[in-house]
């Protein structure tokens, strides 16, 4: 069965080198710190822990943080000379290698126009944007141009976690051990919930009523979203002024897909396939945060159809990003 990981992280040199400081701040003194050497691999140490767990093609992003987090200054060219840098690795393995851009966030409009270079110069399937830019969340209008380029590029914007803000760190996570309340504030919990709000308030904002087929990706089983699917729906409804043209419910079905990054359990897969069907459902590690094996044996011994199997292993990849 081919393998087709799509949430699957590197580090550009030009980037971490500007952002160590945060870096540091939000890797080192966590779990993750092991895997910076693994982040800036992108050849044969990569590829042989990908034969070794049977995955055919990564899909390579730059992780948390990138330009997300620069003014538009620095951010424009280390977002073009980080693409360059990717799109160096992908020409050397082809057949094993693809690219998600970087952008510069903080100006929409060049954002734009580095996705269609990335897209239509480097053959990028997309483009992935960590959490929010600058303490903003994407939900208004200043960034549609990127949303507009992406629709009518064809291509999907993966929305990836981000650092919550600072107030939200102190008001949520404090009073606990450090390396506790840094895992609570990351990956165990704050920015699964976080990335879940900012795509409801992607939709609540009229993103997808103004680009109909833009195609957005969320990681970690939906954000926590598919579980609270219908109840918050529901809420929202009841409030009586939602200002949407279509129930909430459409939206997750026909402008988001899933991956199954990071997450290897599988009663969230078994709720995201009841609640988006397993045609919206893409396979993902989140390497090299997490293991290429534990992958690799979470699809092939899930308790689903091996249509399914195949659907979410490379099908759903092949056809959303042209793989």
């Amino acid at each position: 069965m081919r393998l087709i990981a799509i949430e699957e992280h590197f580090r550009a040199p030009m980037i971490s080198g500007v952002s160590e400081a945060r870096s540091e701040n939000v890797f080192r003194n966590t779990a993750f710190g092991t895997v910076f050497a693994k982040l800036d691999n992108l050849g044969d140490e990569r590829l042989a822990e990908m034969d070794a767990a049977e995955i055919g093609v990564q899909v390579l992003s730059h992780g948390y943080p990138a330009t997300e987090v620069m003014e538009p200054e620095r951010a424009i060219p280390l977002a073009r000379q980080c693409n360059d840098y990717l799109a160096e690795a992908v020409a050397r393995h082809p057949q094993r290698f693809a690219g998600f851009a970087t952008l510069p966030t903080a100006a929409p409009e060049a954002a734009a126009d580095e996705m269609t270079r990335a897209v239509k110069e480097l053959g990028f399937r997309g483009a992935l944007i960590n959490g929010q830019t600058r303490g903003e969340f994407l939900d208004g209008e200043k960034y549609w141009p990127i949303f507009a380029r992406a629709e009518e590029l064809g291509v999907p914007i993966y929305l990836h976690p981000g650092e919550p803000s600072p107030a939200i760190q102190a008001a949520y996570y404090s009073g606990l051990p450090p390396q506790t309340a840094r895992s609570l504030t990351l990956s165990a919990w704050g920015w699964h919930a976080e990335l879940g709000l900012h795509a409801l308030r992607l939709i609540l904002a009229g993103t997808f009523d103004r680009f109909p087929r833009l195609q957005v990706i969320l990681g970690h089983m939906g954000e926590l979203l598919p579980f609270m699917l219908a109840r918050t729906s529901g809420e929202l409804a009841a409030a009586g002024d939602l200002p949407l043209a279509r129930p909430l419910e459409d939206y997750i079905g026909s402008n988001f897909h899933f991956t199954t990054s990071g997450m290897f359990t599988y009663p969230p897969l078994l709720c995201l396939l009841l609640v988006a069907g397993a045609d919206r459902i893409m396979f993902a590690v989140d390497y090299p945060f997490c293991a290429n094996k534990r992958g690799l044996d979470f699809i092939t011994q899930a308790p689903i159809s091996d249509a399914d199997k195949h659907k979410i292993a490379h099908g759903n990849a092949e056809r959303l990003l042209s793989l």
